[in-house]
């Protein structure tokens, strides 16, 4: 990281795998504009944490955070990873605009190191609008769908 760019989630990703699959337990990278720990978890959580440190911006990213309001309409990804619309490739998609959920209902799966984790839309409600596409890689907050 010659320029000390931050990372992409592909990059973190791919680190979270090379870390799941070797003998280590934890990795805590720090640069001048970001701190990274990833860390195998005991099954509680996903086992990867990330804090941002943007030089010089500190103050203003806390104020965003503070002022930003999550739509209480959106249903969204519970962690990071690769966002799936059906159990597997070329199979119906588990919901489509229009179709009523329960707070059960499996709406999505994402793909955290090679695991299959179901999305529940949380509530009950009517699919309004499909905001990410298939395959795509999201951020754990990120919103998936919007119900009306």
């Amino acid at each position: 990281m010659d320029n000390d760019l931050p990372l992409t989630h592909e990059d973190v990703a791919e680190i979270a795998a090379i870390i799941e699959n070797s003998g280590y337990r934890e990795l805590d990278l720090s640069t001048r504009r970001f701190h990274l720990r990833i860390a195998k978890g005991d099954g509680e959580d996903c086992g990867l944490t990330q804090e941002w440190h943007w030089a010089g911006a500190a103050g203003e990213v806390a104020a965003q955070a503070d002022s930003a309001t999550v739509d209480p309409d959106a249903i969204c990804s519970p962690l990071p990873g690769t966002f799936y619309h059906a159990p597997q490739p070329g199979a119906p998609a588990f919901v489509a605009a229009g179709d009523t959920v329960g707070p059960e209902t499996v709406v999505g799966i994402v793909e955290t190191m090679k695991l299959m984790n179901p999305v529940h839309a949380g509530r009950s409600g009517t699919i309004a609008e499909i905001l990410v596409p298939d395959g795509t890689l999201v951020a754990k907050g990120d919103a998936l769908f919007r119900l009306a």
